[in-house]
C-alpha cells in the first residue's frame, strides 16, 4: 500500500472514530483495525496521535467549508445567502451521524492540553467567521452583523450537538432573519 492510500485510509478511519466516539476514547490500535493500515505504518505517517487529530481536523475543515459554500452559492440574492447558512446547518444537524461540531468537541477534549489542536480549532472558527463576514460585505450590510450571525450559528451548533435536534438551526435562522429586517 502506497503512502497516499495508507494516509487516506487512516484519515477516513480516524474521522469516523474520532467524530463518532471522541478522540480520547480511540487509540491508535483502533485506527489500525478500522483502516487496515499497520501500526508501524500509522506511526510512520503520524508519529503522534496528536498529529493524526490535527490532520483529521484540517481535512474535515476543507470539506465542511466547501460543502457550506456550495450550498450558500446556490442563492443569487446576497441576503438570502446569509439565511442559507442556517438552512445548511439544519441539513447538517439532521444527518444520522451528526455528533455536534467536530472542532468544539475536539477543543473540549484536548484544547487545554494540545496547542496544535487548539490552533486547528481557532483557525477553523476564524475561517467560518471570515466567511460570514464576506457574505455580510457582499450583501452590503454593517460589519457588526457578521459577529452576531457567527454567534447565532455557533450557538446553534452547540445546542444541536447537545439536543440532537435540528431545531436550533431553524431558531437561529429566524433570529438572523429578524436581524436582517432590523438593519
Amino acid at each position: 500500500m502506497d503512502s497516499t492510500t495508507a494516509q487516506v485510509q487512516a484519515l477516513d478511519a480516524a474521522e469516523k472514530l474520532f467524530y463518532g466516539r471522541g478522540i480520547q476514547s480511540v487509540g491508535m490500535d483502533d485506527i489500525r483495525s478500522a483502516s487496515g493500515v499497520s501500526l508501524k505504518r500509522l506511526y510512520q505517517l503520524f508519529p503522534a496521535k496528536e498529529q493524526l487529530v490535527e490532520a483529521y481536523l484540517e481535512r474535515r475543515d476543507v470539506r465542511w467549508r466547501g460543502q457550506l459554500a456550495a450550498h450558500v452559492e446556490r442563492q443569487a440574492d446576497p441576503e438570502q445567502r446569509l439565511l442559507a447558512v442556517f438552512a445548511w446547518l439544519e441539513e447538517w444537524f439532521g444527518e444520522t451521524d451528526f455528533r455536534g461540531c467536530a472542532w468544539i468537541n475536539s477543543y473540549g477534549e484536548l484544547g487545554a492540553r494540545s496547542e496544535r489542536v487548539a490552533e486547528q480549532v481557532r483557525a477553523h472558527k476564524q475561517a467560518f467567521r471570515d466567511y460570514l463576514g464576506s457574505l455580510v460585505t457582499a450583501a452590503e450590510l454593517p460589519d457588526a452583523l457578521a459577529g452576531q450571525l457567527y454567534l447565532l450559528a455557533e450557538g446553534a451548533m452547540v445546542t444541536a450537538g447537545i439536543t440532537g435536534s435540528t431545531r436550533p438551526a431553524a431558531e437561529a435562522r429566524e433570529a438572523a432573519r429578524a436581524l436582517l429586517a432590523a438593519r
